[in-house]
Formats: structure tokens, C-alpha cells, sequence
């Protein structure tokens, strides 16, 4: 698995930010957690957006899908 890649993210006036993922949304950041997310992206915004999204995307999502409990 290689290094994250397609996110990206926006600040809006009332000071939240959205973390998007290839043009969807990921997630939506509020208040002191979009202060201490955007201290942090200076690094690398990759890798920090797609730690900040949570388990985005491991990559088992077909595998799960036909698992006998989901069908």
C-alpha cells in the first residue's frame, strides 16, 4: 500500500473544515479539532488528512461485501 493520495480540504468562513477524499466528503471538522487539524497539516497533508478521516479505506471493502452477514 502506498502513500495516501486524492484528499484534500477547505476552510469555510464559520471555521470548520471539510476533508475531502476524491471529491466526496470525508469528513467535517468543528471547533478545536479544525484549530489543531489545521496546526497540523503543514507536514504532510496527505498522509495528516488521511489520518484525521479514521480508517478511511483498508481495501477489504468487495471481500466484506460478499461475506455471508452482509449479504
Amino acid at each position: 500500500m502506498g502513500a495516501p493520495q486524492g484528499f484534500d480540504y477547505t476552510e469555510r468562513a464559520d471555521g470548520s473544515v471539510v476533508i475531502t477524499h476524491h471529491g466526496r466528503s470525508a469528513t467535517v471538522l468543528r471547533g478545536g479539532r479544525a484549530a489543531e487539524f489545521l496546526e497540523e497539516v503543514g507536514d504532510d497533508p496527505q498522509l495528516v488528512m488521511a489520518r484525521w478521516t479514521g480508517n478511511y479505506r483498508r481495501g477489504n471493502e468487495r471481500m466484506a461485501k460478499q461475506h455471508p452477514r452482509n449479504r
